[in-house]
């Protein structure tokens, strides 16, 4: 006798297909896994670069900064602080052949860096050279370059004579609506060559500028007690100039 038996059919394909509808939430005991990402690596090379041109342009702004202070600015004076000045005075020298003496000038002032730059043209009577001068209160120096002559000569500032900056301006501004200052007077220093300048940095970026490439000497003034004899008036010679409320003639010796 066969016995034959049958394996029950198991109908659960729709209950797969529905599972796979199901979202399965995690438990809290379950951790769950993400997958490992890559790490970039520090891009150092880049940062390098980036130093280097932050380092390049803050030469590069610096150096266009000193270059437009000391030689763009000189040469682009606003016009508030530039001067033509025309001055009557009185000279006792001169007293027999005319009433009143006339000087012309152009006067420069520079607040930032304390200093002013006057430059006397061709004078219209004798006696005096054309000179182009500068008065540095920072480094208490005055520089004459005598134009004739195309030589500097360095002595210290003699503050008593020169007005500063501000005081200067000042002056200027209250005159400038009219072309002549008040009649003034004349006053005279004496000067002597005591030797001659090797090292030109010294004098600072404005003298150095006036007095590149030109025989540059230091003075000292004169005993006053003591006047120039007629043997030494050859080797003499005056510029005549304007910061003050007078003239000044300084007079200067190449020998003692």
């Amino acid at each position: 006798m066969v016995k034959i038996t049958f394996q029950p059919v198991s109908v659960q394909k729709p209950e797969k297909e529905a599972d796979e509808d199901k979202i399965i939430v995690p438990q809290a005991h379950e951790h769950l896994v993400f997958p490992a990402q890559s790490k970039k690596p520090f891009p150092i090379g880049l940062c390098c670069l980036i130093i280097g041109l932050v380092v390049f342009i803050s030469g590069l702004v610096l150096s266009s900064v000193f270059f437009y202070r000391y030689y763009f600015i000189p040469q682009q004076m606003p016009e508030d602080s530039l001067f033509h000045c025309r001055v009557v005075y009185e000279d006792s020298v001169y007293a027999s052949l005319r009433n009143r003496q006339e000087m012309e000038e152009n006067v420069g002032i520079f607040f930032d860096d304390n200093y002013e730059q006057i430059s006397v043209p061709v004078p219209h009577f004798g006696g005096s050279d054309p000179a182009d001068i500068i008065h540095d209160f920072q480094r208490g120096l005055t520089a004459y370059h005598d134009i004739s002559l195309d030589k500097c000569y360095i002595t210290e500032l003699n503050t008593s004579l020169v007005m500063p900056p501000r005081n200067l301006w000042e002056l200027l501004i209250n005159v400038k609506r009219g072309t002549y200052l008040p009649q003034t007077y004349i006053i005279h220093e004496e000067m002597v060559v005591t030797g001659r300048v090797r090292n030109m940095r010294q004098l600072g970026p404005f003298i150095h500028k006036l007095c590149y490439g030109k025989e540059t000497f230091r003075l000292r003034r004169r005993n006053q007690r003591r006047r120039i004899e007629r043997r030494e008036t050859k080797s003499c010679h005056s510029i005549r100039h304007f910061e003050n409320t007078f003239v000044v003639e300084t007079v200067i010796c190449n020998r003692y």
